[in-house]
């Protein structure tokens, strides 16, 4: 048995970017680990060049995702003047400033963005070895208090509802997603009820199977690059209705 905790992604707008080409920032079906681990050293208070810090908790870390709400792709055309004085600086949830280093162009940047518009997901999580720091009481902790604001993605991504729904001890993560209820039948696309698609570790087995295949989506923190391969499986599960509306 593990400890896993669940997190809700509820959000207006949900960016799980994938490898950027030029000014294009794609989204993936799922998130990955990279933004998994950014948004919990963020709640966590670890400073962007604790680079060690980052790639220990990537490294550790375990993931399985449900999509409840697919939502729609929506590509934002943006236009970015960085040199901006007022964006020099910006305030973290304890009221203590942050500042950014190094010189920015003068330059209007102008980039695309896709994103996922009303969509849900679920997700379980653990660490491994679970006796290293931080461990999971750690993490949970610091999702109810945050150092920082969160965000799913990209900072324009504001969760709509607390990110930690629950902690459960289950034989394995698709099983602590299997059991967690999903989003109220309301939200739901269509009126019957549907398998949800799911994603987890190649390590863990699936019945049925749908699909396996290998993925990008690890952090060099030092150097700011997508990098690694590892295989992740997926199928579909059909959780409990929710209780009740939240």
């Amino acid at each position: 048995m593990i400890e896993t905790l669940i997190l809700r992604f509820d959000a207006p707008l949900l960016a799980f970017g994938g490898v950027a080409v030029d000014n294009q920032g794609v989204v993936q079906d799922f998130p990955g680990l990279s933004m998994v681990a950014g948004l919990l050293g963020n709640a966590l208070g670890f400073d962007h060049r604790e680079f060690d810090r980052l790639e220990a908790l990537q490294r550790r870390l375990r993931v399985a995702a449900r999509r409840d709400r697919k939502g729609q792709r929506l590509v934002d055309f943006q236009t970015v003047a960085l040199g901006q004085a007022f964006l020099e600086q910006g305030w973290t949830t304890r009221g203590v400033i942050e500042g950014r280093d190094g010189a920015f162009s003068d330059a209007t940047h102008i980039r695309y963005r896709a994103y996922w518009a009303d969509a849900v997901y679920t997700l379980a999580m653990t660490l491994e070895p679970a006796a290293e720091t931080p461990d999971l009481d750690a993490v949970e902790r610091a999702l109810r208090e945050p150092e920082r604001p969160l965000f799913l993605g990209r900072k324009a991504c504001l969760p709509s509802v607390p990110i930690l729904a629950g902690r459960r001890r289950c034989p394995a993560l698709l099983a602590a997603l299997a059991g967690f209820e999903r989003i109220p039948r309301e939200r739901w696309e269509g009126g019957e009820p549907a398998p949800l698609a799911a994603w987890m570790p190649g390590s863990e087995a699936a019945e049925p199977l749908v699909r396996e295949f290998p993925v990008t989506d690890e952090r060099d923190w030092a150097n700011q690059l997508v990098v690694g391969r590892r295989i992740v499986r997926q199928t579909s599960i059909m959780p409990p209705e929710a209780s009740n509306v939240r």
